[in-house]
C-alpha cells in the first residue's frame, strides 16, 4: 500500500527544496563572478602574482592577451566587438595612443582619485598610472666620481662629455618620453639645441636596449649612459650581467630642479568593455596598498600610492624626487618630441 503523503506536507517539502536550491545558486553565484580580459603589454610573469592575488580576494578570472606591439592597432581593428576590458602598458605614450584613438572611457571611481595623484592619471579618468619608472643615469665607477656626475638632463649637452655618452635609439618611446619631459619644460627651440648636443656628445650611433648601455659602459665604449632605473638591480640578479652593473653607480638627474623624469606602467578602461564592474574592480585593487606593495616587491618599481614603503634595494639606490609635472602634459608633446628628434638627425 502506498504512503498517503497530505498536500501540507508535500508543500512544505517543494518550499523547502526551492530554498535549498535557491541559496545553492546564491552560494555557485557568489563563487562565479565572471571575469575580466586584459590586454596587456607588461610581460605575463610581472603581472601574473598580481592578478592571481586579484582572483584570490574577488574570485573574478583573469584572462590575459599579451604582446609586445599592437595591442592599440587590435582594439581599433575589434572596434565594439573587442573582449577586452583593460589595456595595461609600460609608457605613458601607448595609454596617451588608445586614450587619443578613443579606444577608452572614463572611470569615475573614489577609490583611484583617492589613490592616484592627480599628475598620474587622465584628468577625465581615461587612464591612471600604477607605477613610477625614474628615467637615470648610469656613470663608470671608475671614470666618473660622484661629484663630476651630470646631476641634471640638461648637463649630458655639455661639450665636456663629447665622446663619452651612450643612449638607444632617440625614437624608443623611454627616450621619446624624456624629451617630451624637456619640450613641456623648456620648449621646442631649447630642447632642440639640447638633442643637438647629446648627439655631439654620443661614443656611438644610438643602439640596443638599457642593458645595453650599461654593457657598453663596463666594456669602455662609454663613461655614462641613459636607463631606466630598475635594470640596476635586474642585471644585479643576471649571472651574465651583474659585473655590468657592478661597474656604474645610479645618479637620479633632475629636470632643472624640478625632479627626475619618470614615466609610468598605467591601464585604461577601454570603450567596448564588457564587464565594466569587474574591470573598476581590478584597477581599484591595482592601486590598493596590496598591489602596490607587491608591484615594489617583485618590479622594483616606485608605488604611486603614497605610504607604501620602498623595497630596500630602491633605498640603496638613493633618493629620488619625481619631476611634478603631469604626465597629461608631458603627454601632449610627444609628438613634437618624434619630431625633434628626426630633425636633428639623432639616430643618423
Amino acid at each position: 500500500m502506498k504512503p498517503v503523503v497530505k498536500k501540507s506536507a508535500l508543500a512544505g517539502i517543494v518550499v523547502t527544496g526551492i530554498a535549498v536550491a535557491s541559496a545553492m545558486a546564491a552560494e555557485e553565484a557568489a563563487l562565479n563572478v565572471g571575469e575580466v580580459n586584459v590586454y596587456s603589454y607588461r610581460q605575463p610573469f610581472l603581472v601574473q602574482p598580481l592578478f592571481d592575488a586579484f582572483t584570490e580576494q574577488s574570485g573574478i578570472k583573469v584572462n590575459v592577451l599579451f604582446a609586445k606591439t599592437g595591442l592599440v592597432e587590435r582594439l581599433k581593428q575589434e572596434g565594439a566587438n573587442s573582449p577586452a576590458d583593460l589595456i595595461f602598458t609600460v609608457d605613458i605614450g601607448r595609454l596617451s595612443e588608445a586614450y587619443n584613438a578613443s579606444l577608452t572611457q572614463p572611470v569615475t571611481s573614489p577609490a583611484l582619485t583617492a589613490a592616484i595623484p592627480d599628475i598620474y592619471r587622465e584628468p577625465a579618468g581615461n587612464w591612471y598610472g600604477l607605477t613610477r619608472r625614474a628615467r637615470i643615469i648610469y656613470a663608470s665607477k671608475e671614470r666618473i666620481s660622484p661629484e663630476e656626475a651630470p646631476k641634471t638632463y640638461e648637463e649630458l649637452a655639455d661639450p665636456k662629455w663629447a665622446g663619452r655618452i651612450c643612449t638607444r635609439s632617440g625614437n624608443h618611446v623611454y627616450q621619446v618620453g624624456l624629451t617630451a619631459a624637456m619640450v613641456a619644460h623648456h620648449g621646442e627651440a631649447k630642447t632642440e639645441a639640447w638633442l643637438k648636443g647629446i648627439k655631439a656628445n654620443l661614443a656611438r650611433k644610438p643602439q640596443g636596449n638599457d642593458r645595453a648601455q650599461v654593457k657598453a659602459i663596463r666594456e669602455g665604449e662609454c663613461d655614462i649612459a641613459l636607463g631606466n632605473h630598475y635594470y640596476y638591480v635586474l642585471m644585479q640578479q643576471n649571472e651574465e650581467q651583474s659585473a655590468w652593473a657592478q661597474s656604474v653607480y645610479p645618479v637620479f638627474p633632475t629636470i632643472g630642479d624640478t625632479g627626475t623624469h619618470v614615466n609610468i606602467s598605467g591601464m585604461a578602461l577601454t570603450k567596448a568593455s564588457p564587464n565594466q564592474d569587474n574591470a573598476v574592480k581590478l584597477m581599484e585593487f591595482l592601486a590598493g596598498p596590496l598591489a602596490q606593495q607587491m608591484y615594489a616587491e617583485q618590479n622594483y618599481e616606485y608605488p604611486i600610492l603614497d605610504g607604501v614603503p620602498e623595497t630596500g634595494v630602491l633605498k640603496a639606490m638613493g633618493p629620488m624626487t619625481s619631476d611634478t609635472l603631469p604626465l597629461a602634459d608631458i603627454s601632449e608633446h610627444r609628438s613634437a618630441a618624434i619630431k625633434l628628434v628626426d630633425k636633428v638627425g639623432y639616430n643618423d
